[in-house]
């Protein structure tokens, strides 16, 4: 609670200066506490004490900003492509005065093989098998992907099945936070490394993987025979 007056700062910039901006509709403005803040907010039950936590594709700060907020103890990185945004997001940090946000203009993938994180986490940004390659790379050996995800999260689980092998990912984990709290509750999908211990840059082949590949070169030399 005692960061409750952030929070509600927060709310007041993007209210303002981000439906000006166009990174928030105006028509959310009226429901940022429950559809976007307190949806944030509950992710952190997901996060490690201490973490170190990257938010990809940031946008407005959602959920990377709520995050800071609500986590003093977790080190935040905002990644986020577009400068108006990027501007949107400096600004709101020194505003707000969070010592724990750093701010990063540019695409996941300038990131990978350069730094990693416990948790990698993002809102609405792709579906889970496009999301997995871009945010796997960026995973500490045991640390998560931790994305909020919708109602089909269980289909998207079942399409990425062959991109979770290929990566060596872990079982995915779904879980329903702010029951009994929230309106509306918060869909997370967590995905953790099937082994910590084989974790490196470039990401190595799963057995599986090895196979396909095996399989293709074979059919590249009976073509070129």
């Amino acid at each position: 609670m005692d960061r409750l007056p952030l929070a509600e700062q927060y709310a007041a910039l993007l209210a303002a200066d981000g439906v000006v901006r166009g990174l928030i509709g105006p028509r959310e403005a009226p429901r940022l506490w429950d559809r976007h803040l307190l949806n944030c907010a509950v992710l952190a039950d997901l996060v490690p004490e201490g973490s170190t936590l990257v938010d990809l594709g940031s946008g407005a700060g959602l959920p990377g900003v709520v995050l800071a907020i609500a986590r003093a103890d977790v080190q935040v990185t905002l990644v986020e492509p577009l400068l108006r945004r990027t501007t949107f997001l400096e600004e709101a940090i020194a505003t707000l005065g969070l010592d724990n946000v750093e701010v990063v203009r540019g695409r996941a993938e300038s990131l990978h093989g350069e730094r990693r994180f416990d948790v990698v986490t993002s809102r609405a940004v792709a579906p889970l098998g496009r999301l997995l390659g871009w945010s796997m790379p960026l995973v500490a050996a045991h640390g998560a992907m931790v994305a909020m995800k919708g109602s089909s999260v269980h289909d998207e689980i079942e399409e990425a099945r062959e991109v979770l092998d290929q990566l060596g990912c872990g079982e995915p984990e779904v879980s329903v936070l702010g029951e009994g709290l929230l309106s509306s509750t918060t869909v997370a999908v967590r995905v953790p490394w099937a082994d910590p211990t084989r974790v490196s840059w470039p990401l190595a082949q799963t057995p599986s993987r090895r196979r396909r590949g095996t399989d293709q070169n074979r059919r590249k030399q009976r073509r070129n025979a």
